[in-house]
């Protein structure tokens, strides 16, 4: 599965494999890519904005410019032609600023940061982050091993419920047949003396 999102010189892209995602990113600032086991994606996302935030000060600037320039030519009833040119001047740059504004959800990993820009496609890859990490921490963590000790299986399954790749009641579960397959502090009615 993939997904391509565009933004105006940003192209990112998630190609969803197997057992790992690539982040492939171009920008006027360069380009790369990596893999990343969907297990390493973190759950938590910062948000973090670009803009031009030259071209939206200048526009406030002539705003403002204009805005003075009306005023006085008011205060001196002096005629209006020409007065009030900065002001669609300054619209149209600030017009320009929010539409080349791009905001993204930022996973970092140690690999690198995954951006994701708010699109109509963020919900659907994060939701796949989301879904694939759960299942990829199942896959690797899931089942007893009854090579660990009891805690280092009791500790693995409450931290797989924090996680919320296992409920409360699956947890409890996977931590009782632990105690069944493993044993140490499993205790039979009989063995225990006053």
């Amino acid at each position: 599965m993939e997904f391509i999102q565009k933004k105006i010189s940003a192209t990112h892209t998630f190609t969803f494999n197997e057992e790992y995602l690539n982040f492939a990113y171009k920008e006027k600032s360069g380009q790369g890519d990596f893999d990343i086991n969907y297990a390493d994606i973190p759950t938590k996302a910062s948000i973090q904005i670009e803009q031009n935030e030259w071209l939206k000060n200048v526009g406030l600037l002539w705003i403002a410019i204009g805005i003075l320039q009306v005023g006085y030519a008011l205060y001196l009833q002096a005629p209006l032609s020409g007065k009030g040119f900065w002001i669609p001047i300054g619209i149209l740059c600030l017009t320009w600023a929010v539409f080349t504004k791009i905001k993204y959800s930022v996973f970092k990993t140690e690999k690198g940061n995954i951006f994701v820009i708010h699109d109509k496609k963020h919900d659907d890859i994060v939701a796949e982050f989301k879904s694939r990490k759960k299942m990829q921490l199942i896959k690797w963590y899931g089942d007893v091993n009854p090579e660990n000790d009891l805690n280092t299986e009791i500790n693995k399954f409450n931290w797989l419920a924090e996680q919320n790749v296992l409920s409360r009641d699956e947890a409890d579960k996977k931590i009782a047949q632990a105690e069944l397959l493993i044993g140490e502090h499993f205790e039979l009615p009989g063995e225990r003396l006053n």
